[in-house]
């Protein structure tokens, strides 16, 4: 897919304050580890997450997603009567149905003839909302879209914790498809993208490339379908065979994208991974001759936020000036199913002053627009 009117206008995100360690989570289950002789620290030593965050209890991932929307829209300028879809693309959603976006559309003020929908693929659900957004732009279906999504972690972590303590027959192996729910982190954030012919201005998004090996469906699965505040979910997860087809699914995308963009892996200036842990990061970018010191990742203090982890990522690689303006940058996402998308822009924004200062102040609502030309 190539795009060659589209670009990203702004973007916002929110974080909680609630900060949760990996600590924490071992001291809550500090039976377990007694009793399977597990050494402490030993979550942040196998994914190098040492923190992560939630949102209050009770929280409705669309009360989130509308701040976030709220301050992409603002931080463009632009009138939200032109916005002519919204994608809402988390795991999380308030309900089964109706569609969350149904709440955030309402809460943002849109137009009536705003096409609306959740879409749901795992941790790609914002890139695939992207790409829905960028081919109606391209065919000049609509002048502006909105993609945002938040996640919320609280609900499969702490259900986690009372499942592995509750089961006194676990042992060192079986404990292991439950590790990778203790990673999971809570944030938002929202994307617009408009078209480059009818509003100046913005970041170009070049093109991108979809590859699935759905053969791998089942290496990270969730029980029942459940959606809300009240959700107990469980997964399970093979993090060690999904890490291995993950990295060979990304090499085969990332083949793939410098075909269709015309790039060699020396012009790419700048990525942004899917937030993991560090083994993974480490293993894809070696996989894919690329250097480490070129990507940007949030991981360590946020944990995996699912759909929203590379989105903010790429903000907060903007915000601290890891981003430079001409910037050939790679986003690249994978997730279970097994699915990946990459997408390549042309960096256009000139950082701001701020700087990277979302640990400082988590509840702002952080935004950033792009400078009209």
């Amino acid at each position: 897919m190539l795009f060659h009117n589209v670009a990203l206008q702004s973007w916002g995100y929110r974080l909680p304050d609630e900060i949760v360690t990996s600590a924490e989570i071992e001291t809550r289950l500090a039976r377990l580890y007694e009793r399977l002789r597990l050494p402490e620290g030993r979550l942040e030593l196998l994914t190098g997450i040492r923190e992560r965050r939630f949102w209050p209890p009770g929280t409705l991932p669309s009360e989130i997603s509308i701040r976030s929307g709220e301050a992409t829209i603002r931080a463009a300028g632009i009138d939200r009567r032109e916005i002519g879809a919204l994608f809402h693309g988390s795991v999380c959603r308030d309900h089964l149905e109706p569609a969350t976006a149904c709440r955030v559309h309402h809460g943002l003020g849109l137009s009536p003839s705003c096409l609306l929908l959740d879409v749901s693929n795992a941790c790609l659900g914002l890139l695939n909302g992207i790409l829905l957004a960028a081919n109606m732009i391209e065919l000049g279906q609509i002048r502006a879209a909105l993609v945002v999504g938040t996640e919320s972690a609280r609900p499969l972590v702490e259900t986690t914790i009372a499942a592995l303590n509750r089961d006194t027959s676990l042992t060192r192996e079986t404990i292991k498809p439950a590790v990778a729910s203790l990673t999971i982190g809570s944030g938002s954030c929202a994307l617009l993208l408009t078209d480059c012919r009818w509003y100046r201005g913005g970041s170009p998004l070049l093109g991108g490339v979809a590859h699935a090996r759905t053969e791998h469906h089942q290496l990270c699965h969730s029980g029942s379908d459940e959606a809300g505040p009240g959700m107990m979910p469980l997964m399970e997860t093979d993090s060690e065979l999904l890490m291995r087809e993950g990295i060979a699914t990304g090499l085969e995308t990332f083949v793939a994208l410098r075909q269709e963009l015309g790039w060699n892996a020396e012009g790419i200036d700048k990525t942004v991974c899917h937030q993991v842990g560090a083994t993974h990061r480490k293993l894809l970018l070696e996989q894919l001759g690329l250097p480490l010191a070129n990507d940007f990742a949030t991981f360590e203090t946020l944990g995996n936020t699912g759909s929203v982890a590379l989105p903010i990522s790429m903000a907060l690689a903007a915000e601290s000036g890891h981003l430079s303006y001409g910037d050939k940058v790679a986003l690249m996402g994978i997730g279970s199913g097994i699915n990946c998308i990459m997408l390549g822009l042309d960096w256009q924004h000139v950082a701001n002053e701020r700087g990277a200062d979302m640990f400082a102040f988590p509840e702002v609502a952080h935004a950033i627009s792009i400078p009209k030309k």
